[in-house]
């Protein structure tokens, strides 16, 4: 009999350790905040601060962890929500927009790759498929506030050769990144010609001046008022018309002629104004106007300075013309 009921605590002690055993749980995947990089207190300097931040914004973020720590859903990517994740690419880019240009694609090209080694050692993330839809948003929707196709450029060429990329998106992205090389950053400008109001067929280059803005717009259009009337009332900008050293070029691209030359009086007078009369820069996409109005600030040899920027952008960087 003692054995008997020795056999049973036993069994019975089994069993609870059994039943112990699956009570034991994998911790539920944990949501955070975005994991800021901190700058070395060494660093004193602003423009060596903004460049730190730039290169290494994503670094902790992309620190590897063992799986299922962070939570992955609809609503969140390595347990950053949606909304916070999408506010710390808006910091990210902004950061870049204080930087030299060529830093900044190098920073760029330095978070693709750290973006997909990230993705490649752990398949199961949704880090890639969320990070690149808000970069393309960001940099190159044509209606984004932080546009900017030379920022665009060393994200997507990596995006159409990608093996982590959509295959059917790869014809896309090249062709993408086709059109972000044109008219680049320190580039001269594509030259054309446009016949202004007098009947006159000028040329971009014809035009002699140490600034130009170049203004595709269109009869109407509610954004291009607003530029017209913004540039109008800055004291700055139409100083430097009146003294020669700013011209504007504000060139309509499409083909309602009628239409471009009833409103056309509506220009200020003392730019300079016509009609692409060869329709170039429609066919052959030689400037990528995605949107209508479109800016390009050049120099006095006439390269880029900036590409289709946002308005503010652009009137903040000729405000701080001397």
């Amino acid at each position: 009999m003692k054995g008997i009921r020795l056999l049973s605590l036993l069994a019975a002690a089994f069993l609870s350790a059994a039943c112990g055993s699956k009570s034991v749980r994998t911790p539920a995947p944990q949501t955070r905040q975005f994991p800021m990089a901190l700058v070395p207190t060494a660093i004193s300097d602003d423009a060596m601060r903004l460049s730190y931040m730039a290169d290494h914004y994503w670094d902790e973020f992309f620190k590897p962890v063992p799986e299922n720590v962070w939570l992955r859903d609809s609503t969140h990517t390595e347990g950053v929500g949606d909304e916070e994740l999408e506010q710390n690419v808006g910091n990210y880019v902004t950061f870049l927009s204080y930087i030299p240009v060529s830093e900044a694609q190098n920073d760029v090209d330095r978070f693709f790759t750290q973006l997909e080694t990230f993705q490649k050692a752990d398949t199961a993330s949704n880090a890639f498929s969320k990070l690149v839809s808000l970069i393309c948003r960001y940099l190159y929707d044509p209606n984004s506030p932080a546009r900017n196709e030379d920022l665009y450029l060393p994200f997507v060429k990596r995006l159409a050769s990608s093996s982590l990329t959509d295959p059917a998106m790869r014809p896309i992205y090249e062709y993408e990144a086709k059109l972000c090389s044109m008219n680049r950053y320190g580039t001269p400008a594509a030259d054309f010609t446009f016949t202004d109001l007098a009947g006159r067929v000028r040329s971009l280059y014809s035009v002699k001046a140490e600034w130009t803005l170049l203004f595709f717009s269109n009869p109407g259009c509610p954004s291009c008022r607003h530029i017209i009337e913004a540039l109008e009332k800055d004291a700055h900008v139409t100083e430097m018309i009146s003294d020669g050293r700013l011209a504007v070029v504000n060139v309509y691209i499409d083909q309602d002629l009628p239409e471009w030359k009833a409103y056309a009086g509506n220009y200020p007078a003392d730019w300079y104004t016509g009609y692409d009369q060869s329709y170039k820069i429609r066919t052959d996409q030689s400037y990528n106007v995605r949107a209508i109005p479109s800016l390009y600030l050049l120099d006095s040899e006439k390269k880029v300075l900036m590409k289709d920027a946002p308005e503010e952008k652009v009137i903040a960087a000729i405000d701080n013309l001397h």
